[in-house]
């Protein structure tokens, strides 16, 4: 069973709006830092937003700071991303992460679970 499951991708125009989600099976993700990383065809994983369990403190990643917005709810178990104002260099697979024992919240190896991946395409 994989513990995260991404859904809402899809295809949008440029300038605008879209929301994918994240939910989390089982009580593991308690206490778990969530993030959102995407990868565009050829390119690194790339940090995109990051929030933590008790204060839901985010982080962003700076190509998306001022239009993309992460929240949580952890009744729900359930991590959110509402992307606006996107533009064509948005496109990519994005995914959701969980860690537990997260320093800087931009490095994909300090995330422990992740879900399979979402496509979004941002057309021009």
């Amino acid at each position: 069973q994989v513990p995260l499951v991404e859904s809402g991708g899809g295809l949008v125009q440029t300038g605008g709006s879209l929301s994918v989600s994240c939910a989390a099976s089982g009580s593991r993700f308690g206490n778990s830092v969530m993030a959102w990383f995407r990868q565009a065809p050829g390119k690194e994983y790339e940090f995109v937003a990051a929030i933590t369990w008790k204060s839901h403190t985010t982080y962003y990643g700076d190509s998306v700071k001022g239009r993309f917005t992460v929240s949580r709810d952890n009744a729900k178990n359930t991590v959110y991303l509402q992307m606006n104002s996107l533009k064509p260099e948005d496109t990519a697979i994005y995914y959701c992460a969980a860690g537990q024992t997260i320093l800087t919240m931009s490095k994909v190896e300090e995330y422990e679970y992740w879900g399979l991946g979402t496509q979004v395409t941002v057309s021009s």
